[in-house]
């Protein structure tokens, strides 16, 4: 296949592109490929909303600016936070102008929402489903426009570089599109593309506990790292605070940072407001802050969760604004006016990846990257909250922008078909899924909210036999979706690992205790 635009991933990021540029140049190819469902993305579990200015009388650019500057402890590149928060206004406008539904107050005003880190209320949202509506909306418009194709159920095995080449191999490496394994046919076939974007969201199943979904294996960093692109900061990995403790130990369904925003309490077991030892903000505190204060607090209890405290919140209210929070809680036998909810950090976001310029360009000619996947500088060492729907917006436009003012090169090169010559179907599924666990209790135990040298000397050794075993795998079976998702977490696994290990400071969410000054 040959299109003109490749998208892999159909996410807030992608979907902006592709509307875009489809509306731009209808005789032009969008095609988007995606490995589960259309809808299925980080996206649409995005629960909090998409923090823009928007009051001028009670906020400000600045303060917006600043908030961002806090939470990133220095890391930010300030010319990027100032670009995509000045432009975030048009942004989120242009969602509005897609369809996108978001809450009003009583005045049928926007109502604004507050979350950790953030100095005033900007949160824009629709009840606790943001992402699921923006999902929607963004969907609904791709359907409309006849030149975007739209292929579920489609996986990204690799991205095509010089190094899959044969014949007149370009003096310059690029991309030219990506091999692609077809899950209901079981046939590899190549998209060759003029342009093409990553957009494949993020990392969390790394972990295992995650509020991420089960697609979430960092599929695009993995394929860019193999395709030599400059991946950073992966050590920056967001623990979210506050995801529901379920006794089978996966912590997964996340309790939205706005419900402390709303005015819930952190407690221990014993009933202590702890969070007010550890930091003046208390529970609004950033995420990296409040996911190290309850590390510190279970391991000095040894207790396997906290709780979350809404009892003293308007029951009514909660419900008008948390609907799907208040029914999982009501299905795990929670009754939040009189119960706390059990809660535990959880594997939430990667504020590292692939490194791009202001137009989304990443360091491999042809090659462009937006979202959760792309590290642009906004989040430094922690993102603040909210933040994330925003800079996929702004870096969606940036990359169409910078489309619509240069040539889109016609990349006429020999690719040759994917060969499995000499490999099997694997036989024994068991092998996959060991790994994949050994991996996961590798990331939790050794390199989780708090890490130290001695244990991520550990993990690497540890994730050598891993990777060589999976490896192996690879070379002597034919492909398949869970073993190629191994493979991508375990190339991710060892960005996290050996980026750790060369961070000699302590910021934001990385928290080495070997980087303490005595």
């Amino acid at each position: 296949m040959t299109t003109d635009y490749l998208v892999i991933g159909s996410g807030i990021a992608g979907l902006t592109f592709s509307v875009k540029i489809a509306e731009k140049f209808p005789k032009r190819q969008v095609t988007i490929i995606t490995k589960s469902n259309e809808e299925e993305s980080n996206t649409k579990y995005a629960q909090g909303g998409v923090a823009v200015v928007l009051d001028a009388e009670k906020d400000s650019f600045k303060k917006h600016i600043q908030d961002t500057l806090i939470a990133g402890d220095g890391l930010c590149d300030e010319a990027v936070v100032d670009l995509v928060i000045k432009e975030g206004p048009k942004r989120f406008r242009e969602l509005l102008d897609w369809g996108a539904n978001f809450d009003l107050d009583k005045s049928g005003k926007l109502d604004l929402g507050k979350e950790g880190g953030h100095s005033a209320y900007r949160v824009v949202h629709h009840k606790d489903i943001t992402g699921a509506e923006i999902e929607r909306a963004l969907l609904a418009r791709v359907h409309q426009l006849e030149n975007i194709k739209l292929l579920p159920h489609h996986f990204a095995i690799d991205l095509i570089t010089n190094h899959h080449l044969q014949g007149n191999i370009p003096k310059q490496d690029g991309c030219y599109g990506v091999y692609v394994f077809d899950q209901k046919n079981n046939a590899i076939f190549t998209i060759q593309a003029n342009a093409t974007l990553l957009a494949s969201g993020g990392i969390g199943r790394v972990y295992g506990h995650t509020t991420n979904p089960v697609i979430a294996t960092g599929d695009g960093i993995a394929m860019a790292y193999r395709a030599k692109a400059l991946i950073k900061d992966m050590e920056f990995v967001q623990f979210h605070p506050t995801a529901l403790y379920e006794t089978d130990g996966e912590s997964s369904f996340l309790i939205s940072e706005a419900v402390r925003g709303f005015g819930a309490y952190l407690r221990n077991r014993s009933g202590k407001r702890f969070m007010l030892d550890y930091d003046q903000r208390a529970e609004l505190a950033s995420r990296d802050i409040v996911s190290q204060s309850i590390d510190r607090e279970l391991k000095k209890t040894g207790e396997t969760h906290v709780f979350l405290d809404c009892t003293h919140l308007d029951v009514e209210a909660f419900k008008t604004h948390f609907p799907n929070i208040y029914q999982k809680c009501k299905e795990n036998h929670i009754a939040i006016e009189r119960d706390w909810i059990p809660v535990v950090p959880a594997s939430h976001y990667s504020c590292g990846g692939i490194v791009v310029d202001r137009d989304g360009r990443t360091s491999v000619p042809n090659l462009f990257a937006c979202g959760e996947c792309s590290r642009t500088g906004l989040h430094g060492a922690n993102r603040l909250a909210s933040n994330s729907l925003l800079e996929a917006l702004v870096y969606a436009h940036h990359i169409f922008k910078f489309h619509c003012n240069h040539e889109l090169p016609t990349l006429e090169v020999a690719i040759p078909k994917w060969n499995d010559e000499g490999t099997s179907i694997a036989k024994e599924h068991v092998l996959i899924q060991h790994n994949l666990r050994q991996l996961q209790a590798l990331m939790r135990d050794y390199v989780g909210i708090v890490r130290s040298n001695n244990r991520l000397s550990k993990a690497i050794k540890r994730l050598d036999l891993i990777y060589n075993e999976v490896e192996d795998l690879y070379k002597s079976s034919k492909i398949t979706t869970s073993l190629c998702e191994l493979r991508n977490m375990v190339n991710v696994a060892h960005l996290i690992i050996n980026q750790s290990l060369e961070r000699k400071e302590n910021k934001g969410g990385y928290y080495n205790l070997d980087n303490i000054k005595k």
